[in-house]
């Protein structure tokens, strides 16, 4: 269905029979749609109601530019209309990869508004990029490492070229293998990297704008698009800690991850010390994985769940054991 606010007009997917019950928003990750979600919606138990959102420059939903200045705000305060113009007094929100900062977002700018939380190989509460130390710190002022700068290009056109073929590692389809998935079969894999396609290339969405820094690796987050708008210097959540109420947060991930990680193969830095990216001073690896987790202590009610032999989507991967997990957080909630 179309939802019209007086920001856009968004894109929500409902399950069959799905009308009543309390709310369940599922948010997907960069480079992904609401189909993402299609499985994990048709899997949850009675009592609940499923609705997954594309985000703006995704799957169906307008795609109005992303001012990054914002952070995560542009794409958090959209949920936050749908929820209002939907008649939605709390919900559930479910967030994976970048959508796990964003719902963090939600949460942080209108507690009430919000049941529980799931989090599912979310970005760090300090962006993507740019941090050492489980607390967050800029390695550099302006966030030298991150935006979309940090974007590789080939990945990029191909993307753009709607390039369905696995001919080189940087395609859609070899990233979805290689980083989403672990390399794991995944039934209707054609299905998530169409969905993958409708991604929105450019300045305005992804990757964004890229602006240079002085600073090793010489790029730097710019003021457009959801790269940026992922920045340190952009999202930043260090003081979760301090909303009330405090709705239960259960964490999932999968252990083998490679996008979300303590030594991220998506992080400029760890690339670096690895000897990709050349010319690296010895900028320490953003631990990821473990700042989330320093958040989250401070935050109170959270519980972590580590599926193993599991990449970056525990939903695709593990489908059985995400949905009991999540449906046993639902009703504890």
């Amino acid at each position: 269905m179309k939802v019209t606010t007086a920001r856009l007009t968004q894109h929500v997917l409902t399950a069959e029979g799905g009308t009543t019950g309390e709310p369940v928003l599922f948010v997907h990750g960069n480079v992904s749609s609401a189909a993402f979600w299609r499985d994990a919606m048709a899997a949850l138990p009675e009592g609940f109601r499923p609705l997954a959102v594309d985000l703006r420059g995704f799957g169906d939903t307008d795609p109005v530019p992303v001012d990054a200045t914002r952070g995560l705000r542009d794409y958090s305060d959209d949920l936050i209309e749908l929820v209002e113009a939907l008649g939605l007094d709390r919900v559930h929100l479910v967030g994976w990869s970048l959508g796990g900062g964003i719902v963090l977002q939600l949460l942080r700018d209108r507690p009430a508004a919000v049941g529980s939380v799931t989090l599912v190989n979310p970005i760090s509460p300090y962006g993507f990029g740019g941090t050492e130390g489980p607390d967050g710190r800029l390695t550099h002022p302006d966030g030298a490492g991150a935006g979309a700068g940090a974007a590789n290009p080939d990945f990029v056109a191909r993307l753009q070229a709607g390039d369905l073929s696995d001919e080189s590692p940087t395609s859609p389809r070899s990233v979805f293998r290689s980083a989403y998935v672990n390399n794991r079969p995944i039934p209707d894999e054609d299905f998530y990297v169409r969905a993958m396609l409708t991604t929105r290339v450019g300045e305005s969405h992804y990757p964004g704008d890229a602006a240079g820094s002085d600073a090793w690796p010489h790029v730097a987050p710019g003021k457009t698009g959801v790269l940026n708008a992922a920045a340190p210097t952009h999202f930043h959540l260090a003081d979760l800690h301090e909303i009330d109420p405090k709705p239960p947060i259960l964490w999932i991930r999968g252990a083998d991850d490679v996008i979300v990680s303590d030594a991220s193969l998506f992080d400029l830095a760890h690339l670096g010390a690895l000897g990709v990216v050349p010319g690296s001073p010895g900028t320490p690896a953003q631990p990821m994985v473990s700042q989330t987790r320093a958040v989250l202590e401070r935050y109170g009610p959270y519980r972590e769940a580590v599926l193993d032999d599991c990449g970056h989507s525990p939903h695709l991967e593990h489908p059985e054991q995400f949905a009991r997990l999540l449906a046993e957080h639902l009703k504890e909630a």
